[in-house]
């Protein structure tokens, strides 16, 4: 028996913000009334959390809506969009969507879905002005999420960016990086740590400047840090922080130190390299080079050597030489990822290099791809087979695809198999002894839960 109430979902495309903020957007339309389903045949309310930073993500935007327009000619819908935006985007997704928004504006959308697709004049401004879009960001980190796990959580502490990185879009579909009050963000870790959350993520497009807007009135990212480790250390509680993405260029010793110091700080960082040769990431206008990330590196190798270390690398920038990849390449020997996420590079409207050629074949950018992903597997397995043998706490957080198995990952993020039907051991860690690795993962056996376990 159905609720009789209208019925809604939300497709969500992009990076882990746009996931948290997915859960914002979820919490507003439960209060407004609605129900979510995961039919999408169902929903008479379907949404897009768009990601103008990959084209694959925009041409899935398009391929959604033509469908519901069609579905439009024989049934009552209403469409929206928000998420990352460019505005060239967003003058076209006006004419197809019944509401467009920016996510600061979220607080308005049950308001606006009452009078069916009439975008207010707030919203239009907020994505026009390209760099002028967290006006009332403060709005919308004050609705608390609908949280989609029991025991993984997201918090955004920034939102925007001021890099400015010649390749990327994120500074015209965000703005420019405002950082959340430090109090809001302890207030929201503490309630998820005394609810029992094991795995929380700090969200931002640079962490690692947060409070750099507003120095002398904010606290600094290491000292955010340092409070949410002290904290972990009065509570007693059981967790572990993460946090993504930094940015070379703010990356401290301060910060490594702290990280290093604090048993609840995962031994994890996810440090985007993007290019090991100087000359296209001044290009890149990434403000950092190879020996400067070099010594970022040597820093936590040798105040974390148990951290696992991840990086994104883009293949392919205009202009990349044959050389240029093959130092790209030695970096990714030298420096030894646990795993690094590698793209062809593809340009976006707005950002700067989309007005440069785009001059590096297809064919080319394919076998750079597959050649440093071949550098990747051999040292990621590597990595991987000196764990086997070895006991290690691991998050289980879901059923894996190979039957009879449970899915998770270890403190430093590599992805964990193990061998048990055992449900009541999802959302909780436990020991386990590894047996066998895998480049990307690792697989063991149960060694004990480390706290009573309990069904939920």
């Amino acid at each position: 028996m159905t609720s009789g109430k209208t019925k809604y979902q939300i497709i969500t495309l992009g990076c882990q913000m746009n996931i948290s903020d997915s859960e914002r957007v979820r919490t507003v339309m439960d209060r407004a009334g609605y129900e979510w389903t995961d039919d999408e045949r169902e929903a008479r309310l379907l949404g897009i959390l768009a990601c103008s930073v990959r084209q694959k993500a925009i041409d899935k935007v398009y391929g959604k809506i033509h469908k519901w327009n069609k579905r439009k000619d024989r049934e009552n819908l209403i469409t929206f969009l928000t998420g990352c935006v460019l505005p060239e985007d967003k003058d076209k997704f006006l004419k197809l969507f019944d509401i467009v928004f920016p996510m600061s504006e979220l607080n308005k959308l049950s308001e606006q879905i009452e009078q069916y697709g009439i975008v207010s004049p707030a919203s239009v401004s907020g994505l026009t002005g390209k760099l002028q879009m967290n006006e009332h960001i403060g709005d919308f980190w004050n609705i608390r999420p609908d949280y989609q796990s029991s025991f993984e959580a997201f918090i955004p502490i920034q939102n925007g960016c001021d890099k400015f990185c010649t390749f990327c879009a994120v500074p015209y579909t965000r703005g420019r990086e405002l950082s959340r009050p430090s109090d809001e963000i302890l207030e929201e870790l503490k309630q998820l740590v005394e609810q029992g959350y094991k795995s929380i993520t700090l969200l931002g497009q640079n962490v690692n400047s947060y409070g750099l807007d507003k120095k002398g009135n904010e606290i600094s990212f290491p000292e955010l840090l340092r409070r949410i480790g002290e904290y972990g250390k009065s509570s007693g509680k059981d967790f572990w922080l993460y946090f993504t993405s930094p940015h070379p260029r703010d990356m401290t010793d301060e910060v490594i130190d702290v990280i290093a110091k604090y048993p609840v700080l995962a031994k994890q960082i996810h440090l985007p390299l993007q290019s090991g040769d100087d000359k296209v990431l001044i290009r890149m206008n990434r403000k950092h080079n190879v020996d400067k990330y070099r010594k970022i590196i040597h820093k936590i190798r040798e105040s974390i050597p148990q951290a696992g270390i991840f990086t994104d690398i883009i293949v392919g920038f205009t202009g990349e030489t044959d050389e240029q990849f093959e130092n790209t390449r030695k970096a990714l020997n030298e420096f030894c990822f646990n795993m690094a996420y590698i793209a062809q590079y593809s340009p976006r409207p707005g950002a700067a290099s989309s007005r440069w050629a785009n001059d590096i074949p297809p064919q080319v950018k394919k076998e750079r791809l597959h050649s440093l992903t071949d550098t990747l597997r051999k040292h990621a397995l590597s990595a991987n087979k000196k764990l086997v043998g070895k006991e290690l706490k691991v998050l289980v957080n879901g059923r894996d695809r190979k039957e009879g198995h449970l899915s998770g990952y270890t403190e430093g993020r590599i992805v964990m198999r193990l061998p048990s039907s055992d449900e009541s051991l999802i959302g909780n860690f436990v020991l386990i002894k590894v047996t066998s690795a895998t480049p990307y993962s690792i697989e063991g056996e149960l060694v004990r839960t480390e706290k009573p376990v309990y069904s939920a």
